[in-house]
């Protein structure tokens, strides 16, 4: 590694600090502090009602006080409950989970921000199973959040990948057994597996998409949506469905593996199967399966780590998608 790249590391990662586990729990170990930052980040310039826009709200604060008998019969004490919302003059009351990704959840403010900062930091991803025993909850409230976080983890209106752009493919899945022979094994080898296009810019975005097939329509679809016009070059491997892609701005250039070549000059593929392994070493050793009904939303969760990979403020950036997000309901996600 260079000094230059070195030293952007060291400031990143520095940056990063400002943001590491420790401070997560300092900053936001209650609900008011977690909801206060909420507050912050969803109306800068003051509370608005989320159906007429108007400012003129006030807040509603209600506090439950009870007691709670611990199981030997004796008091264990007072336990307050506080609960804040806003009036608006139209009558609506809301909160800052209104609206959002974070509504009709109950869980802890604090559990959701520990949740989504697990996820973000893992470079390997977080399965359900580690963030239940993490967070104490149980596996379908883990399974729902991963889900909820991850469906808020995605570019809108993301850049056309420009410069030198490589591009490969992938198939997820595991191998299948219990053929009764060779040729059954060779026609029916891609049956439970998922088909994964794959390009990148050279020291830029990674886009990654499900796809029925690997045919040239379907690869040159891909690369239509993902590429620039203008883009410099496509470097690919010697597989047939690329070819026919380069025009008058862009050329394409390819290595070929079956004849172990691997790097030519400036052409290879390495950017990008550094990124499958990357995806590979998830799966194996994070999620350990995937379904294919959920799969664009793991490689969603991927690409969106990727590409933030140096935002010292990718903590921030992805509470700030939560607010703007969408609610996720569970019949979605478990319906066939």
């Amino acid at each position: 590694m260079s000094d230059t790249s070195a030293a952007h590391n060291t400031k990143v990662n520095r940056e990063r600090g400002a943001m590491n586990l420790v401070k997560l729990i300092e900053d936001f170990a209650d609900e008011g502090r977690c909801r206060t930052y909420l507050e912050g980040l969803r109306w800068p310039d003051g509370v608005r009602c989320p159906r007429c826009d108007s400012d003129k709200v006030k807040r509603i604060v209600s506090v439950t006080k009870y007691r709670r008998d611990t199981k030997d019969g004796h008091k264990k004490g007072e336990e307050r409950g506080r609960r804040e919302q806003f009036d608006c003059s139209c009558g609506y009351q809301f909160s800052v989970r209104a609206g959002t990704v974070f509504h009709d959840s109950h869980l802890p403010l604090w559990k959701w921000f520990l949740a989504t900062y697990l996820m973000i930091e893992s470079k390997k991803g977080m399965s359900a199973n580690q963030l239940k025993r993490t967070l104490d909850v149980s596996y379908e409230t883990a399974w729902y959040l991963c889900h909820r976080i991850r469906s808020a983890m995605i570019e809108a209106d993301p850049d056309l990948l420009s410069g030198i752009v490589e591009a490969d493919e992938t198939y997820v899945g595991g191998k299948m057994g219990g053929f009764r022979n060779k040729q059954e094994a060779a026609l029916r080898r891609m049956d439970n597996k998922t088909i994964v296009l794959g390009a990148i810019e050279r020291g830029g975005k990674l886009r990654v998409r499900t796809a029925p097939d690997a045919g040239q329509v379907t690869i040159h679809g891909f690369l239509h949506q993902t590429v620039a016009d203008e883009a410099e070059a496509l470097y690919t491997d010697s597989r047939r469905a690329y070819r026919g892609f380069a025009d008058e701005d862009t050329r394409h250039e390819y290595v070929d593996h079956s004849a172990e070549e691997w790097v030519r000059g400036d052409v290879h593929t390495n950017s990008i199967e550094s990124a499958w392994s990357l995806f590979d070493r998830a799966v194996i050793g994070s999620y350990h399966k995937l379904s294919k009904k959920h799969m664009d939303a793991y490689l969603r969760e991927f690409e969106f780590r990727f590409n933030n990979r140096e935002n010292p403020y990718l903590f921030r950036d992805t509470l700030l998608k939560l607010l703007e997000g969408d609610t996720l309901p569970y019949r979605t996600l478990v319906e066939s």
